[in-house]
């Protein structure tokens, strides 16, 4: 480990806390759109009368620039203090979202939204570098998953009724409300490394670029599976015989599963071997993937997507950890959030062509889900190393 990360590692709690609080407040607040998205897409298909292309394109817009703001980050990340673009993306965030609740104009809706979402995902990249830097980033991650699905099922609960009497205003006032609040938090985060003299010697770059690939492949395989499944699980209701109330009703306790899934990988932090929570989290993913096959039951459907819920959000906390490991100085923990972008677009386009070549039958792509699964667990497993037993909980 480098000198640099060592120190960061050795952070007091007092510094660590308010760090964590404003990697959880932004990483929450900067996606909410993309997890109200089926509340969201309702709103502006009965208020503005958008139909399903222009509102695809509208969310295309919204997951394609935070995924983008990877590339742009790759040049101020190592050199731009992390504090100061933390507050120029909040400023953005939320001038974006005020002008699209004023807006009338689609065009420039949608161009108001890629500028809001470009803020947000640079906030995603400074939460996801500044956790790398915490002494537990196991629990950081968890904590930042949380946050996310915790938020975005309050929005869910609580945006058709704002609907209703504000109009879709309601959630882009709401999400600079939210902004503004969580504003004081950008002095929370580390400076950053710009102006930083390299700690490690060349020869250790070769092992580590090598690493850092096949943390990237697993991670890419991790959310083309999960995404690939999760996307078309309301499908396999349907060809199971499931009524929609049920399923619905079955999809809001797989929420609540989720939550609880971040939230266990959290509270456990560091106390367990990594490798140990990461063989068990995919086993319950890919044991809940099978469960899916053959149209079942009700019952059987139940057990699987609420498995599969609590498993995916309980392995991606170890996921990160596992890449933060790998690098300190914030350069792999931003090109992930470029590969979560990729591997939700990727996973539906090849599920939904694996369907159609397959006469609509899901089969084929619960058991190559399964396989890629795996294969994102064994190049995990892999990547970890031996790490002394704390002698404290």
């Amino acid at each position: 480990m480098n000198t640099l990360s060592s120190a960061k590692l050795a952070a007091p709690a007092h510094q660590a806390r308010p760090a964590m609080a404003a990697i959880v407040g932004f990483a929450a607040i900067a996606p909410a759109v993309l997890m109200m998205a089926t509340a969201v897409a309702s709103q502006l298909a009965s208020q503005l009368q958008l139909g399903p292309v222009a509102i695809g394109n509208l969310f295309s817009a919204e997951l394609g620039a935070m995924s983008l703001a990877t590339l742009p980050a790759m040049f101020w990340l190592p050199r731009v203090n992390w504090r100061s673009a933390a507050w120029l993306a909040v400023l953005v965030f939320i001038a974006a979202n005020l002008l699209s609740a004023i807006t009338v104009s689609y065009p420039l809706l949608l161009s108001l939204r890629f500028v809001s979402a470009l803020a947000g995902g640079s906030l995603m990249i400074l939460c996801l570098s500044a956790a790398a830097t915490l002494p537990n980033p196991d629990r950081a991650y968890g904590l930042w998953v949380m946050g996310q699905l915790a938020l975005g099922a309050v929005g869910l609960l609580v945006m058709p009724t704002l609907f209703a009497r504000f109009g879709i205003a309601a959630c882009y006032i709401s999400l600079a409300l939210l902004m503004t609040l969580c504003a004081p938090l950008a002095r929370c985060f580390p400076q950053g490394q710009q102006g930083a003299a390299p700690t490690h010697a060349p020869a250790a770059s070769g092992p580590r670029r090598g690493r850092a690939a096949l943390g990237i492949i697993a991670t890419l395989a991790f959310y083309i599976s999960l995404s690939g499944v999760w996307t078309f699980v309301g499908q396999i209701a349907v060809q199971s015989g499931i009524a929609p109330q049920q399923s619905g009703n079955i999809f809001a306790i797989a929420t609540l599963l989720g939550v609880a899934g971040a939230g266990t990988a959290s509270l456990i932090g560091r106390r367990l071997p990594r490798s140990r929570l990461l063989l068990a989290g995919f086993a319950m993913m890919m044991a809940a993937m099978l469960l899916l096959l053959h149209n079942p039951a009700l019952a059987r459907f139940a057990t699987a997507a609420l498995l599969f819920k609590f498993s995916w959000t309980f392995i991606l906390p170890f996921i990160l950890a596992t890449l933060a490991d790998i690098d300190h100085s914030g350069k792999l923990m931003n090109a992930t959030n470029l590969v979560i972008g990729g591997g939700l677009a990727i996973g539906p386009a090849l599920a939904g062509q694996l369907i159609a070549a397959n006469g609509g039958s899901l089969h084929v792509l619960l058991l190559l889900a399964t396989v890629v699964a795996a294969l994102s667990l064994a190049l995990l497993l892999a990547l970890q190393t031996p790490r002394p037993t704390p002698a404290h909980a």
